[in-house]
């Protein structure tokens, strides 16, 4: 089987939007990996992080879900987590910025609005894994979709 590797003039949108959600850190080694023994997995991962942030309804686009709304990204670092459900509509053009979503410092969970690039600048990483098929966590703030 023919490995299918992909390089940034080919995908550069895929990759544009990983940078934009992932630490320098964390897109190096995603990246790098991408051209090792198990490449096909991480171009899957990178594939459907592109997927799911084009598809994320925009700010007050869940809003009528209420507790029904799903978290499609998740952020953690040492006890944090964060789960965004709606991303910035971006009316200015200056990139998104921020986010709405679940902040749980460790203290309860909060309803709120978080700043990507501030959980990035603070060592937060993705979670590459949070859409995976068949499993599905529920939190009584907001549901999360693994099955997205």
């Amino acid at each position: 089987m023919k490995r299918k590797r992909y390089t940034q003039p080919e995908k550069p949108h895929e990759l544009d939007t990983l940078r934009l959600l992932t630490t320098p850190e964390q897109y190096e080694v995603i990246t790098d990996a991408m051209l090792g023994e198990e490449g096909d997995h991480f171009i899957a991962i990178i594939d459907r992080i592109h997927a799911t942030w084009q598809a994320m309804p925009k700010t007050y686009e869940s809003t009528a879900k209420g507790r029904a709304a799903l978290a499609h990204l998740h952020y953690f670092t040492g006890g944090c987590d964060w789960w965004i459900v709606e991303k910035d509509a971006d009316p200015d053009h200056a990139g998104q910025v921020q986010a709405f979503g679940i902040a749980d410092l460790g203290m309860g969970a909060e309803l709120g609005y978080i700043s990507i690039p501030e959980l990035l600048e603070n060592g937060a990483e993705l979670d590459l894994y949070l859409a995976l098929p068949g499993l599905v966590w529920e939190n009584p703030l907001v549901n999360v979709d693994y099955a997205a």
